[in-house]
């Protein structure tokens, strides 16, 4: 379970660049809303001992019980459905012992950790259609839970999660070009299908959402948040207005964006650091992922470098598509922005992601 280790093995380079990310959140944070930024400096203290505890644990022991942790997900998503608390008509927490969880955050972390396993047991028959098949039945049942919460955002990043992953353990070219052959006119037909009146497979506000995003004259209301968020942006120039600002028109004194300190914290830094500061953020959040992936590259076992690469996509993904929403690239959605945004769940599920690949970078391959 705890193995002997060497300190010069240990990517303090890692935990550096995690920790400066996490600390300029609790900055920004902090000035977006001060009454959450001691809970989000909590969620670092916690999120620091978890990983630590799970850099020392022996990856390759915790993955032989990938079976059990799937099933914890999935009972911790069931429990929504049951005792969730609803907030803005989206059943997506828990709250245990006064504390609020996001299970689909854990559930990230768990199907990483689980692919990490189960690809890399059917190493040999990671292109046949058995093995694609029940990868797919598998992933869908947690797929549909976070579907029905609803949260559509984040079923569309695990999906996206899903397929990294299965490309990094070695999925055949002929099958993926097989698979892309398919899904773009399946996607095209999936869109026009989405975007004409009294469709169904979407809900009402998520439709609305796409077409404030590609009409935001005709829906005003409903593309407020993404038009205020890229006004904000601009407003900060090239330094910012500095942090705690008071100026009346920005968007925490003025509350144009409601819950600036989450989804939207893009935007307060933006405004308050300005374009350096937002620079600062991607290029840490690329640095992060960048060498979560390289870890991976020189893992012991496939299992390690599949669980690495999976954490890195997702830091990855996740911060592209919330600044794309910031910034009006893409639809509203509901995804934080990692170590960054405010949310207790979020952060520690992510500590607890790089822990684990802080253990796989201190098995070095033996040559």
């Amino acid at each position: 379970m705890i193995k002997q280790y060497r300190l010069r093995d240990y990517k303090f380079r890692l935990v550096l660049w995690v920790i400066a990310l996490t600390v300029l959140g609790i900055m920004i944070i902090g000035s977006a809303d001060s009454d959450v930024q001691s809970k989000q400096i909590i969620g670092l203290i916690l999120g620091l001992i978890a990983m630590v505890i799970v850099s020392l644990i022996d990856y390759t022991w915790l993955l032989k019980f990938y079976w059990i942790f799937y099933f914890i997900g999935l009972l911790m998503l069931a429990a929504i459905f049951v005792i969730g608390r609803n907030v803005n008509g989206a059943t997506r927490w828990l709250v245990i012992g006064g504390i609020q969880i996001q299970p689909s955050d854990f559930m990230k972390i768990i199907l990483i950790m689980f692919y990490a396993q189960y690809f890399a047991r059917h190493e040999d028959d990671i292109s046949s259609p058995k093995t694609i098949i029940k990868s797919l039945v598998i992933l869908a049942v947690p797929l549909v839970m976070i579907y029905k919460q609803p949260n559509l955002s984040t079923t569309i990043l695990v999906l996206i999660l899903f397929s990294v992953i299965y490309f990094v353990a070695g999925l055949s070219y002929k099958v993926i070009g097989g698979i892309l052959i398919v899904l773009v006119p399946a996607f095209t037909v999936l869109i026009s299908m989405i975007l004409k009146p009294g469709q169904t497979l979407i809900k009402e506000y998520q439709i609305r959402r796409i077409l404030a995003w590609l009409y935001p004259d005709q829906y005003p209301s409903d593309a407020a948040q993404q038009v205020n968020s890229i006004m904000a942006i601009g407003s900060g120039q090239l330094y910012g207005k500095g942090l705690d600002t008071t100026a009346i028109e920005s968007v925490k004194n003025g509350n144009f964006i409601p819950e600036a300190q989450t989804d939207f914290i893009f935007a307060v830094a933006g405004e308050e650091i300005g374009f350096l500061g937002c620079c600062i953020i991607i290029i840490l959040e690329m640095l992060i992922a960048i060498e979560c992936i390289r870890v991976g590259q020189k893992a012991r076992e496939r299992s390690g470098s599949i669980l690495c690469c999976g954490m890195g996509a997702l830091i990855a993904l996740q911060s592209i598509m919330n600044i794309c929403v910031a910034t009006g690239l893409m639809p509203n959605t509901g995804l934080p922005l990692p170590f960054v945004s405010s949310g207790l769940s979020s952060l520690i599920t992510l500590f607890v992601g790089i822990g684990l690949v802080l253990n796989v970078g201190l098995q070095v391959k033996k040559y």
